[in-house]
């Protein structure tokens, strides 16, 4: 079972800047307690994300002896990648790209043909550096702008990327549109058709429909879930009003009670939980 904290995630969309060094005192709790991967910070516009203006600063003084942990950090262009590739601490580059075409712009200024072509540099500059790719398929459950939409067109999209060599794929519910019957039927299907993908989870959603929404993808054969420590998060991008993450304590909570193996260093989980009360509003 992969967790991946991100606490990235949880912070862009906040408003009022979170001072470098209380970014980096939380960001050293959470590589205390075990997670695969800490989505930790981006390389993007600071005019667009200003949030993560600091990325670089705060990788800077991250205390990596402590964790086994991997750091991943988010791009949205080709110059953002090299940017990141150059940091040998960076294991995993990840790239939102949407099957909704007005998402696909809001984010990243540019259409699905030409974020595809994207994808394709970013993949050579990660070969190049040692760096794994994660594609993220956002809108992946339906978008609110009444762009296309079909489960078919996540195959469509994985089979392009399989032909990049894309090893990692995150099937995002950027809005909190999911189901259980769409989730099953997605996952299920992806999982069968590309064996050599590792599909992922990443999930908005609230607290009393997120239980089902991670147990159906856990048993449609899913074992990479995204969280966020309290819920905190969205994409500021999407729409006005934010659907927060999955809660990284609701998902480990239902995992120990199915009896599933994690490598948590509770009482490190503990202190950041107590720390990211602190931070967020």
């Amino acid at each position: 079972m992969k967790i991946i904290e991100c606490p990235r995630d949880a912070m862009q969309g906040l408003k009022d800047f979170i001072p470098t060094t209380t970014k980096v005192g939380y960001l050293n709790k959470l590589l205390k307690v075990g997670f695969h991967t800490i989505d930790f910070g981006s390389f993007v516009s600071p005019t667009v994300i200003p949030q993560m203006k600091d990325t670089a600063q705060v990788l800077e003084k991250l205390d990596l002896t402590v964790t086994s942990s991997k750091l991943l950090a988010i791009v949205a262009n080709q110059k953002g990648a090299k940017l990141a590739s150059v940091h040998p601490e960076i294991a995993f580059l990840g790239y939102p790209l949407s099957i909704s075409e007005t998402f696909q712009f809001r984010n990243t200024r540019k259409s699905i043909a030409q974020s595809f072509s994207v994808v394709e540099d970013i993949q050579e500059t990660c070969q190049k550096k040692s760096k794994k790719l994660v594609v993220y398929l956002s809108m992946a459950f339906g978008n609110p702008y009444d762009d296309p939409y079909h489960p078919e067109i996540l195959e469509e999209f994985s089979e392009r990327l399989a032909q990049m060599d894309i090893g990692i794929i995150q099937i995002s519910d950027t809005i909190g549109s999911s189901t259980p019957e769409l989730i099953h039927l997605i996952f299920s299907n992806l999982l069968k058709k590309f064996p050599k993908i590792e599909f992922g989870s990443h999930f908005h959603s609230g607290y009393n429909t997120a239980n089902e929404k991670i147990l159906t993808a856990y048993q449609a054969g899913c074992s990479r879930f995204d969280g966020a420590i309290g819920g905190y998060g969205g994409c500021p991008m999407a729409k006005n009003e934010l659907t927060g993450n999955i809660t990284t304590e609701q998902m480990i909570q239902l995992f120990l009670s199915r009896n599933i193996n994690l490598e948590i260093n509770f009482e490190a989980f503990s202190e950041a939980i107590r720390m990211s009360r602190e931070i967020f509003p």
